[in-house]
């Protein structure tokens, strides 16, 4: 089982990232913006029935957890760690929604594009409790999502996104445009 081992702010004041030991994941991410959609995966859904809950997003070694805007992080942290460390592992490792983008298949730009944000962005968006999901591609225009933390974050849909529009401009195609989903 789990153990919340610390709770680290995130840029975003609604959001706090719990780091967890052991792994509850073994690969992916997983990501909820609703109760309905963390249906089936008991680590989400019991995070959203607490209430004032906006989203779950989870990877290997930690949790963020969005609340509402008007509402106080004293009423929701002991009950969020609760859930967290009532989870079998196993659960959090087969079940869930994995944000998964489209598949690169034999398109040689979206790879470099994605190898680009796995060493790049997705790190350092991880670091502060997020994360980024490629949603399309055309060949013109990227479109991403932001997950965690940076879901509901002013600077990811501004500054952060402007950053890596401008550094996949620089280093794959300079009529490149990213936006966000």
């Amino acid at each position: 089982m789990p153990k919340v081992i610390n709770i680290e702010p995130t840029p975003n004041p609604d959001a706090l990232k719990f780091i967890v030991q052991p792994a509850i994941l073994r690969s992916g991410t997983r990501s909820f913006k609703d109760f309905a959609s963390a249906v089936g995966d008991p680590l989400a859904s019991g995070i959203f029935a607490l209430g004032k809950v906006t989203s779950v997003f989870y990877m290997d070694r930690f949790v963020t957890v969005n609340k509402e805007s008007g509402s106080e992080w004293t009423d929701l942290i002991d009950p969020i760690c609760e859930v967290i460390e009532d989870l079998k592992t196993e659960e959090a490792s087969v079940g869930g929604h994995i944000a998964a983008g489209p598949d690169a298949g034999d398109d040689e730009t979206l790879r470099k594009i994605n190898d680009l944000l796995d060493n790049r962005i997705r790190p350092g968006l991880a670091g502060d409790g997020g994360g980024l999901e490629v949603i399309s591609f055309d060949g013109a225009v990227l479109q991403i999502a932001y997950h965690g933390a940076c879901g509901a974050c002013p600077s990811s849909t501004s500054g952060t996104l402007r950053y890596i529009e401008g550094m996949l401009q620089e280093e794959v195609d300079p009529n490149l445009r990213v936006i966000s989903y």
